[in-house]
């Protein structure tokens, strides 16, 4: 049951004006689980953040659906942008992924930049995305998906915040509750809770997680409070 990916430009949405990303030259990988599983914290600044925010709901968000798993689909219910952009792409990738993911070697091939296929994706309260993998892209002339990039734009409630009502102004700007990334095994194990990998939304950090056969069983859970904002991608390896 993985992520369909046919109706990916089922409908191109109006051209949006994303920000511009600043290099980041201090960057730090957090793994998980060694080179399948990894973080990357303020990946993006919370200015850059909220105006991906700002940017793809001027754009307009649609409803994604799924058959649900009867049909063979992990069920999902979430909003969803996609863009074909390879200018944003590079631009995100020259922003310090290039460097930071440079000594990373997956069968002998190298990360080269990011699937230009972007996706925007919104989660507000009650929707989740069921258990699912995530299948590698070829992109021909040896070209081929290997991690899935998730930044996640929106997230939990920091200590410094919980007071601040500045930040209590709407739904969009409210900390999250709930929302969490899960990662439970590989496709062919048996899901087991409590070894199980949670990983929380934090505005502006990066999640990368191999993909493919080696993929991880995960699901992104429901959320009970606040709006979840993600920017997704893949990393192209050559």
């Amino acid at each position: 049951m993985g992520e369909r990916r046919a109706a990916d430009n089922k409908k191109a949405p109006p051209k949006a004006k994303w920000p511009v990303l600043q290099p980041k030259l201090n960057l730090q990988i957090t793994r998980l689980k060694g080179k399948d599983l990894f973080t990357v914290q303020n990946f993006f600044t919370p200015a850059e953040s909220k105006a991906f925010i700002k940017a793809a709901e001027s754009a307009g968000f649609e409803h994604q659906g799924s058959l649900g798993p009867a049909k063979g689909e992990a069920y999902r219910d979430n909003d969803r942008i996609a863009v074909n952009d390879p200018a944003l792409a590079d631009m995100v990738w020259q922003s310090g992924l290039s460097k930071l993911l440079s000594d990373i070697k997956i069968r002998g091939k190298a990360a080269v930049g990011l699937n230009p296929n972007i996706r925007f994706y919104r989660y507000k309260v009650g929707q989740h995305f069921g258990q699912h993998i995530d299948e590698s892209v070829d992109l021909g002339e040896g070209k081929h998906t290997v991690y899935t990039l998730l930044v996640y734009l929106s997230g939990a409630a920091k200590t410094k915040d919980k007071c601040d009502s500045n930040n209590m102004k709407d739904s969009a700007s409210e900390p999250i509750v709930g929302g969490e990334t899960v990662f439970y095994g590989s496709r062919n194990r048996v899901v087991a809770e409590a070894s199980s990998l949670y990983v929380a939304p934090a505005e502006g950090m990066a999640l990368l997680h191999i993909h493919g056969d080696k993929c991880m069983l995960h699901e992104a859970r429901n959320v009970s409070k606040g709006i979840k904002y993600v920017f997704r991608s893949d990393v192209v390896f050559a």
